[in-house]
């Protein structure tokens, strides 16, 4: 399995990736899942993937190589939304030449990206591809992205992202957010891949590969966990007696009421059982008396 996470903030664009890749409990090994295209000062793409190892592969060098689809590559577009249709293309592509051997395998054909970036002259733009090679978009109410493992590491970022978060604390809420996935997920791990966008530079300026060593990410691990049993600590304990108003838990709910409680019913008499009787009787006639 896999995380990636993508944010797509008012000052640019955050990427993270883990690099873990399994086929089982015996067989893990170490993919990087993030891809950079860059062209000059003129265009900056970031893709990472989830899914088939092979599907994600095929579809990345089909990029790389720069083939043409419908016309266009990824050096050629003139935006970020013509990228996104471009990588689309290539998943299709990979679709049309294996699907047919995936399904008498038995394989689904499974492949998810995060793909995103800026084209001079316009701002930068966040999307997911999905196995169809149809799409979505970020927006300032939806700014982020997640593909794998998504669960574990969604609740910080709800709580915390927005789209005029700064890339700073952005980049802090998407780590946590990866430690909290490697905390609870054995099929997600180090080392790490991140990049953090700086809008219109159109360059990978900040880009680190982080392993249990880094001390950033170190100090994040520690931390976060204190914070948490600090933070669990510091709330009261629920009070029954209704002693305390601000932690009653007794207190009834205004929609709905207690959840009823059923008692076992008083024991009934039981009428006798009649259908005794009629299998005595049925036996009795199959037995004629003798004629004498």
């Amino acid at each position: 399995m896999t995380y990636c996470v993508g944010l797509c903030l008012k000052d640019g664009l955050v990427f993270l990736s883990d690099t873990r890749t399994n086929a089982g409990v015996d067989q893990i090994g170490t993919f990087r899942k993030m891809t950079l295209f860059q062209k000059d000062k003129d265009r900056f793409f970031a893709l990472m993937s989830s899914g088939n190892l092979a599907i994600t592969q095929a579809v990345k060098e089909i990029l790389l190589q720069g083939q043409l689809l419908n016309g266009s590559n990824l050096w050629s577009v003139k935006n970020a939304h013509d990228a996104a249709v471009v990588v689309g293309d290539a998943i299709k592509q990979v679709y049309e030449r294996d699907h047919s051997a995936l399904e008498k395998a038995g394989i689904d054909f499974n492949c998810n990206l995060i793909f995103g970036g800026q084209v001079k002259g316009e701002r930068p733009r966040l999307f997911n591809i999905y196995s169809a090679g149809n799409f979505i978009e970020a927006t300032p109410e939806t700014c982020y992205f997640q593909i794998g493992e998504s669960k574990y590491g969604k609740p910080i970022l709800d709580r915390v992202l927005s789209y005029n978060t700064p890339l700073n604390l952005a980049t802090k809420c998407a780590l946590i957010s990866m430690d909290s996935t490697l905390n609870s997920n054995i099929s997600v791990g180090l080392p790490l891949d991140l990049l953090v966008y700086e809008k219109n530079s159109l360059t990978a300026s900040k880009l680190v590969t982080m392993d249990e060593s880094n001390p950033y990410f170190q100090m994040i691990h520690q931390l976060w966990g204190e914070k948490l049993r600090s933070a669990f600590n510091s709330i009261a304990e629920p009070s029954w007696s209704g002693a305390h108003k601000s932690s009653a838990i007794s207190a009834p709910a205004k929609k709905m009421g207690a959840v009823p409680i059923h008692h076992q019913p008083s024991k009934a008499r039981v009428a006798p059982r009649k259908e005794t009787a009629v299998k005595k009787t049925t036996v009795a006639r199959k037995k004629p008396a003798k004629r004498v």
